[in-house]
């Protein structure tokens, strides 16, 4: 599995605040081989999830794309950059991934598309609850995140954040959006570097929350006719590099968003 790379040692945690995760987040899509994601799920849910959080990081959550059935998206985070090192390499290193990488690298075609990414804004992290279920509880919840990944010219700071929160953020909360978790590019450099990253993008990546995919479906047709959010749409291509990437996610059993 690859990663990304991390801010530096100076970045402020707001874990103990509001039990906010985390100063430091890999946002993680692999593209699996057909038929092979339930595959994955399971390797994940049963043994990578504690296996990589004894290590000493934060598996924030997993997902299935409703709109693409060969991809697994997953978030991870970390304090700091030296900690993410330390994490990385033990769990990497160690017994768990050792006995299970060859059934987890057989499920995917590619492991690189991966982002490193901070707060936005002190409170852009990710509330979360304080357990997640026991590998036996396989209840699924009807929950869907809405990923959008606005990819941008210049770093989010400089500009964009504040227009996205002044101008785009209080439309789509007016129509309904649930805001969970804004997070900008962290250009630390990688210092896992077995695990590559996406470097010298700059993006914002904001999570909403519905309560199924007909709330999210309902939401997104309401946009459409929302004059306040086509005005809105017509004034991010200034910032834009490329149209924003929308991704559809549905938590797996044990993932701690649900």
């Amino acid at each position: 599995m690859p990663e990304m790379g991390m801010r530096s040692e100076s970045i402020h945690s707001n874990v103990g605040a509001g039990k906010r995760f985390s100063p430091l987040v890999e946002l993680r899509r692999y593209t699996l081989h057909p038929n092979r994601r339930d595959d994955l799920v399971a390797l994940f849910d049963t043994y990578f999830l504690e296996g990589q959080e004894t290590c000493g990081m934060k598996i924030i959550g997993q997902f299935r794309d409703l709109d693409d059935p060969d991809a697994f998206v997953w978030l991870r985070g970390f304090e700091t950059m030296n900690a993410r090192q330390k994490a990385l390499t033990a769990f990497y290193d160690g017994p768990v991934w050792g006995a299970h990488r060859n059934a987890a690298n057989h499920t995917m075609i590619d492991s690189d598309d991966v982002l490193l990414l901070h707060p936005a804004e002190p409170e852009g992290g990710f509330i979360l609850p304080p357990s997640r279920s026991e590998p036996a509880a396989r209840l699924l919840s009807k929950a869907v995140y809405q990923a959008t990944t606005y990819q941008l010219k210049e770093p989010a700071e400089q500009g964009f954040l504040g227009y996205y929160q002044t101008s785009i953020a209080p439309v789509l909360r007016e129509a309904g959006e649930v805001i969970t978790a804004t997070f900008a590019s962290e250009h630390s450099e990688n210092t896992f570097t077995r695990l590559p990253l996406r470097e010298n993008e700059n993006v914002l990546v904001v999570f909403s929350r519905f309560g199924d995919e007909t709330a999210q479906k309902h939401h997104a047709e309401a946009l459409a006719n929302n004059l306040a959010w086509l005005s809105e749409k017509a004034r991010l291509a200034a910032y834009l590099v490329d149209h924003p990437v929308i991704a559809r996610l549905a938590p797996t059993s044990r993932s701690l968003l649900l």
